[in-house]
């Protein structure tokens, strides 16, 4: 069997950073509830692709990173990414067997998981809202998970080929 080909730190980090920048980025008003969950499918993608450089330390940290950027309870977005990656480290051996399609469905139930807690948190700290609207970002980041991975498994191969 071929061995995957080691992507260095500053690679991830950067596409970390470069989430980081699409997840803040000004959207219009109608299509804030569109916005892909950036961060959620680049630590999911990195946590599947190099599990032993990437894990729930950055989750926390790029969680603190929105915590201070959007001005929320210090600390939220930072336990929702670190649940997600602890989440995405337990399902690492059967998701690098699945296809495409079924890393989909299992990218949306993750964001989906992950969205619940943020709204369930969202309500205790005040701001209550009762439809499921808030579900849409990790249906649009399933959708989106095919190309991603895609794109980053060429990138990578074009990286070891150099």
């Amino acid at each position: 069997m071929a061995r995957a080909p080691v992507v260095p730190l500053v690679v991830v980090w950067l596409s970390l950073i470069f989430a980081l920048c699409l997840q803040v980025m000004p959207l219009a008003d109608g299509w804030q509830v569109f916005r892909p969950e950036w961060i959620g499918l680049m630590l999911i993608y990195w946590c599947m692709q190099a599990p032993d450089r990437v894990g729930v330390f950055h989750g926390f940290v790029f969680g603190l990173l929105m915590d201070l950027i959007e001005g929320t309870a210090l600390g939220q977005h930072a336990l929702i990414f670190s649940i997600l990656t602890f989440l995405a480290a337990l399902v690492y051996p059967r998701f690098r067997a699945y296809s495409l399609v079924q890393q989909s469905v299992l990218v949306l139930v993750l964001l989906g998981l992950a969205q619940l807690i943020e709204q369930w948190l969202r309500t205790l700290t005040g701001v209550f809202s009762i439809h499921l609207s808030f579900l849409i970002p990790s249906l649009v980041s399933a959708f989106l998970w095919p190309w991603l991975s895609t794109m980053f498994k060429a990138i990578e191969r074009r990286m070891a080929n150099a």
